[in-house]
């Protein structure tokens, strides 16, 4: 039976600025990267105990971003191209930017384990479960497929998505077989198919019929859960609106994806933004099937104003007219560093949201914060 961690966080935390240096810096010292890497990590570790969480990340703090540790162990992303895309608020339009992911612009080849990299410090320094995050397949087609470049290789968006699934089953087979308790997958681009701007962009940009999108998408993540299954390890789905800097881009409740999404998803656990107006209503939750926990993201990641405790608890006892209490968690919405520059708050501020996350848990289901199986 999957673990139940009434309080859970997506998995992202800020990088001190020594860090965020020495990074920069990486090539010319590459040791004072790693051991800075190994002190705030064992630190981030702590806090999490700290708080009450049993569950914990590394905080991704070996990573660029939610998605380098594919970008950094497969070849054939060129990371000095991008697609055009905007960050501004809402906006679906194109505009020149600089990619996280870069363009697939070879035949990809996988050169080393995804997370290999960040196991075997974690097993060796971790005293609870073991959350690791990887991005989801399609989380490139959309912004690493290139035309003139990357149909020169993969033909379509598809044949780029498949491959890349092949990848992702194969590394996520053996995480699950080698002691991570808790697998989540970052999947931000869900969100295309409830903004109706993103809609008419999937249509006019990627030529693809944003339904037929959304069923290939599905198909694509549950291969990788099929994959990832294994007895005593929690699969859950982040499904996000955007994060970065603070800023998102897409906006619209759950209510045009939810019966197909929540239906036939194969995950123990879907984390899902409810922190402002653009998430929509609970409504769409009566379409998670039965078993299957909600972890509700109603504390902001991007705002440094603190939420109220009593607000919280009253939001989720509304969420609990269509999901039972006892299959509800309580999260941020979001990481607190989707990129390595993170959102605009303090980290002193991130570990009081944190701890107020955990507390809100004891409260409203008394018992410890992420206890539970």
């Amino acid at each position: 039976m999957a673990a139940l961690y009434r309080a859970d966080h997506v998995g992202s935390f800020l990088r001190p600025p020594e860090l965020l240096e020495a990074r920069k810096n990486a090539a010319k010292d590459p040791v004072r990267l790693r051991t800075l890497e190994d002190l705030h990590i064992q630190r981030i570790l702590a806090k999490q105990q700290e708080l009450g969480f049993e569950l914990a990340t590394d905080g991704e703090l070996r990573r660029r971003n939610f998605m380098s540790d594919f970008t950094d162990a497969v070849e054939g992303f060129d990371l000095a191209d991008a697609v055009a895309r905007d960050w501004k608020a809402g906006e679906a339009k194109a505009a020149p930017v600089s990619s996280v992911a870069g363009i697939v612009a070879k035949k990809l080849r996988q050169t080393r384990p995804l997370t290999g990299h960040e196991l075997p410090f974690l097993k060796a320094n971790c005293k609870v479960a073991i959350k690791m995050t990887l991005p989801s397949a399609t989380q490139f087609p959309a912004i690493a497929f290139k035309a003139g470049v990357t149909d020169k290789i993969y033909k379509d968006h598809s044949a780029l998505l498949w491959d890349i699934v092949e990848i992702m089953k194969n590394d996520l087979a053996k995480l699950s077989s080698d002691g991570v308790k808790y697998i989540q997958i970052d999947a931000p681009r869900y969100s295309y198919y409830m903004d109706p701007k993103w809609r008419d962009w999937i249509r006019t940009e990627l030529k693809m019929d944003p339904d037929v999108a959304l069923d290939e998408a599905i198909k694509a993540d549950n291969a990788c859960f099929k994959a990832a299954r294994h007895p005593g390890v929690t699969l859950a789905i982040h499904l996000c609106r955007g994060n970065n800097r603070s800023h998102w881009y897409a906006e619209g409740g759950y209510d045009a994806i939810a019966d197909k999404m929540f239906g036939t998803l194969d995950v123990d656990r879907f984390l899902l933004e409810y922190d402002d107006e653009r998430s929509g209503t609970f409504a769409p939750l009566r379409f998670v099937p039965k078993g299957k926990t909600v972890v509700l993201g109603l504390v902001s990641s991007k705002l440094p104003q603190m939420e109220d405790a009593n607000v919280l608890a009253k939001r989720i006892e509304e969420a609990s007219q269509y999901v039972p209490m006892e299959n509800l968690a309580l999260s941020p919405q979001c990481g607190f560093a989707s990129t390595a520059e993170g959102n605009l708050i303090t980290e002193d501020r991130q570990w009081a949201k944190l701890k107020l996350v955990a507390d809100t848990a004891r409260r409203v289901w008394g018992e410890a914060a992420g206890a539970g199986a």
